[in-house]
């Protein structure tokens, strides 16, 4: 099972140093793993490790019960045109998966600047392998995720909340350079369907059970 990513900040390094340096001096033994996590907790100003975990797993964002659903099998298959690199491949010949396969161009796009022709056409030419983003370009102005002004010369992004096939394909393909698409989305698929049957049995999702 995937384990829980424990984010933790320090308000200063000198306070780390003093805070490890008093805990190091109360034991004879060198500290174990599980003492050194109890130590770093202790520092970032928690009771334990544990404390922190529950922290960490309380600020997660678990979409509400009656949350818009996501059609994962749409975003399965428009992710499928991107490449490991998040570089769109081909464009979709379905209308309603083109508009989605937009939403990653949209992301890369600066919120609230003015963009000239040019640096659009920049950001899309980097996001896929056809050569065509005079096209992709107007297609994100028809479906609203751009706008530009009557002479064509000024652009601005769209500010708009993604919907969740959208945000979900945009985190798919904005993953490490090089990684394998289709395993991305399988291994996506996998965890989907864990979660699925343990929501059945009544389980907490797979980012809450112990590794």
């Amino acid at each position: 099972m995937p384990k829980l990513s424990v984010p933790v900040a320090f308000g200063d390094v000198s306070d780390l140093a003093r805070s490890l340096r008093a805990q190091l001096g109360v034991g004879s033994s060198p500290p174990s793993h599980l003492d050194l996590l109890n130590m770093l907790a202790r520092a970032a100003g928690y009771r334990n490790h544990q404390n922190l975990r529950a922290d960490a797993a309380a600020r997660l964002e678990v979409p509400p019960a009656d949350a818009t659903p996501c059609d994962i099998r749409l975003v399965e298959r428009v992710a499928r045109q991107f490449d490991g690199f998040g570089q769109l491949v081909r464009l979709p010949a379905r209308t309603s998966h083109q508009a989605l396969a937009l939403w990653p161009f949209w992301a890369d796009l600066p919120p609230g600047r003015d963009l000239s022709e040019a640096e659009v056409n920049g950001v899309l030419r980097d996001r896929h392998l056809f050569s065509d983003h005079a096209t992709l370009r107007r297609m994100m102005v028809s479906t609203g995720l751009l706008a530009r002004t009557d002479d064509g010369r000024v652009h601005r992004r769209v500010e708009r909340a993604p919907t969740p096939e959208a945000a979900l394909l945009i985190k798919l393909v904005s993953r490490k350079p090089g990684a394998d698409m289709v395993a991305q989305v399988e291994s996506f698929l996998r965890r989907q369907r864990r979660d699925e049957a343990a929501a059945a049995k009544g389980q907490a999702p797979s980012v809450f059970r112990s590794p």
